[in-house]
């Protein structure tokens, strides 16, 4: 294979959209328990919601030509013929001249087109005197107006936050079909790398903040995460570990080095996992930080070689781990989580590659101020100081203090 297949960032981007496709498992979950998760099917209306043309507030349903002209100077006046209960089927049928007092969300009597609300009104004895005058079907909301039967309420691929789980409860919907979580496997590889919780610490060896950072983002996401023992810099044993995970997830994420060092086993690895069709795709990325990632599908799973640097790893997987997650899960659009925000300083830039430069993000009017979090790439305190990420496009040479820039959150 040609090593350093350097692709830009949109070009990763398109990438991922074309080759990662949506996990077929699925699995029936209650409603209530339903929250971020992906509809694995279309969710037609099977009743008209409202069941019954109700007021919006509470006044008095009228025929609303009735009160045409109707003024605090001229008030226009009508037979009040009873009222109507919450949650009581309306028995009264209004004509010209007549109306009937109606609360919030009651049912509005038959003949009656509009809802006239309590303080443009007074009523004495059975008369009501109208101040103002109203339209046809103000102040109300007709029966199917908010759903009608055999209308596609929601469409496969839709995440669900609570409007659409308070939508799917308007129809006495208990339970839904969804994507199944998706499950990502996790594995670190490196000689020099040891477990997080090492007390003593020997020269030359580094803790595994990788096997940390990346399974807690992962896992923020609302995905599964089975992470393997970290992988020593002997192919079988590297091999023996990716493949397992290989096997059980749905996406394989391998951090620790995608370079062309001698004893880096990561490409080798990958090309042996599955079908290797297409195989690796990218291998190495127009960004900083972040270059050395790779980017492959083997028997239709993704599988991704991020950097080794901490800081590295956990840039590019938010950048595109995110997305990859996004389309396993089936959802209908990846749109990543970005603000605005106007720079605290200029910043240089080499055109050609994208560059993210951690931020911290203070309260401005009408932007954020957007301030770099100054330190070398590959220290994890930038990143613990800071709320984003400033994007700067690959055609650009820096940017100017004042200018406003795209911030990308970290989530």
């Amino acid at each position: 294979m040609d090593f350093f297949r350097v692709q830009s960032v949109k070009r990763m981007r398109e990438l991922i959209d074309q080759q990662v496709r949506r996990t077929e498992k699925t699995e029936e979950v209650r409603l209530s328990e339903a929250l971020g998760r992906v509809l694995a099917e279309d969710i037609k209306v099977t009743e008209d919601v409202p069941s019954f043309t109700r007021s919006t507030v509470d006044g008095y349903a009228v025929i609303s030509k009735d009160t045409y002209g109707a003024s605090e100077a001229m008030p226009g006046f009508l037979q009040v013929i009873g009222e109507v209960e919450m949650g009581e089927v309306a028995t009264k049928v209004i004509h010209s001249g007549q109306a009937v007092y109606v609360p919030t969300g009651g049912m509005l009597p038959e003949g009656s087109d509009a809802v006239v609300m309590i303080e443009d009104c007074e009523q004495v004895q059975d008369l009501l005197n109208v101040t103002r005058a109203v339209a046809k079907h103000e102040n109300v909301i007709r029966r199917g107006e908010d759903a009608s039967s055999g209308d596609v309420l929601l469409y496969k691929g839709k995440t669900l936050r609570p409007q659409e789980l308070g939508a799917l409860a308007s129809l006495g919907i208990d339970s839904i079909s969804v994507v199944r979580k998706v499950v990502i496997g996790y594995l670190s590889s490196g000689d020099e790398i040891v477990p997080y919780d090492t007390k003593e610490l020997a020269l030359g060896k580094i803790r595994d903040v990788n096997g940390v950072t990346i399974p807690a983002l992962a896992k923020q996401w609302g995905v599964d995460v089975k992470v393997s023992h970290i992988a020593s810099d002997q192919f079988n044993d590297f091999y023996q570990k990716a493949e397992r995970l290989f096997q059980e997830c749905d996406a394989l994420f391998i951090s620790g080095g995608s370079s062309v060092g001698a004893k880096d086993y990561t490409t080798e690895v990958i090309e042996s996992l599955g079908d290797n069709d297409p195989g690796i795709v990218v291998h190495g990325v127009a960004v900083k930080p972040g270059k050395p990632t790779i980017f492959s599908v083997s028997s239709r799973k993704p599988v991704i070689g991020l950097p080794g640097h901490p800081a590295s790893a956990m840039i590019i997987f938010q950048l595109f781990g995110k997305q990859i997650i996004s389309r396993l899960g089936g959802e209908e659009k990846y749109k990543p989580v970005t603000t605005k925000a106007v720079l605290s300083q200029n910043i240089p830039s080499s055109p050609g590659r994208t560059d993210y430069i951690r931020v911290t993000l203070e309260e401005g009017t009408p932007f954020l101020k957007a301030t770099p979090a100054l330190g070398k790439s590959g220290l994890m305190k930038t990143l613990v100081k800071s709320d984003g990420l400033l994007e700067i496009e690959e055609k650009k040479e820096g940017i100017k203090q004042g200018d406003i820039v795209t911030i990308h959150y970290f989530l």
